[in-house]
């Protein structure tokens, strides 16, 4: 077996399972109960999602400004509950708006919105995740949020239906990006089906589907783990000299000005050691101290 038993896999999500089935299966594959994953995908949806092993389930609470990519369709003249097919329709209607006004409506949503949260979701209210009130008949109040659209674009399929290329911000719905188009448009819109092509720095052509995971070796599937340091990718780096990293390694703060660092303020730092392979071994925080400005290890990670 190889050496690495925590990282970052790469899944090709199926249609048809929950974010949580995925994780109960990577679990039994890689023998491990520290299993997590990073950005729920609906059963209905594919693509990618990152998964978490070993220590770098840690990671999760510091993942927050990662963008996506999707690929989604659109089904004009219908409105569901779940807002996708998978449920109950609310209204329908024939009146399709022209090729030039769903096109206008589509690019109208470039930039930052309020998007309000759907009642079918995972998101969590007074303790209970929504969709669990939705199920029993219950609808709550939800504060719209800003989300920002960075790029997105429509191209006709059918009489009724768009396929929906979309750049967004964490925490975008996607379903509900489709329902807010069709109700600009009057119409009414839900979603069809759901690909997400970019999670971060992850991409659809570097993930591995549940089928290849089984057909391989202990070995073959801890090769895939890439290195937590990843998903930390839009961090900047900064490297500690030996004595420093060893009180670094204690949860000390370390002064800049004492150990001759020169780095902008930049709030999370990836911490590496200062030895020939600079192996990385925590996230750091930059922030001001008692005795001036100083980077301080707020979770520790290990790859062993």
């Amino acid at each position: 077996m190889s050496e690495v038993k925590s990282g970052v896999l790469i899944l090709n999500k199926p249609k048809g399972i929950t974010s949580h089935d995925v994780v109960n299966r990577i679990r039994r594959l890689y023998g491990t109960k520290k299993v997590g994953h990073t950005g729920t995908l609906d059963p209905m949806a594919t693509g990618v999602l990152p998964i978490l092993v070993g220590s770098a389930v840690k990671a999760s609470e510091y993942l927050v400004s990662d963008s996506k990519q999707y690929t989604a369709r659109m089904l004009l003249g219908i409105e569901t509950d779940t807002e996708d097919t998978d449920g109950k329709t609310l209204s329908t209607s024939d009146a399709i708006p022209s090729d030039s006004e769903v096109t206008d409506a589509v690019s109208s949503f470039l930039g930052e919105y309020f998007q309000t949260p759907p009642m079918y979701s995972a998101l969590k209210i007074g303790g209970e995740k929504l969709c669990d009130l939705a199920r029993r008949g219950i609808t709550v109040e939800r504060e719209a949020r800003r989300v920002e659209v960075f790029d997105i674009s429509a191209q006709k399929l059918g009489d009724r239906e768009w396929e929906i290329n979309a750049w967004v911000s964490k925490g975008t719905y996607i379903r509900t990006l489709v329902a807010d188009i069709g109700k600009r448009l009057g119409c009414g819109g839900t979603m069809s089906a759901l690909s997400r092509r970019i999670s971060g720095s992850f991409t659809i052509e570097g993930s591995h589907t549940l089928e290849e995971l089984e057909e391989m070796s202990s070995d073959e599937r801890y090769s895939l783990l890439l290195p937590t340091e990843e998903l930390f990718a839009h961090c900047e780096r900064v490297t500690l000299p030996d004595f420093y990293t060893k009180l670094a390694k204690n949860g000390a703060e370390i002064y800049l000005s004492r150990a001759g660092l020169n780095i902008d303020k930049t709030p999370l730092r990836r911490i590496r050691m200062a030895d020939a392979d600079g192996k990385f071994f925590a996230l750091g925080e930059l922030r001001e101290f008692p005795l001036g400005l100083a980077i301080k290890p707020i979770k520790f990670f290990t790859e062993t």
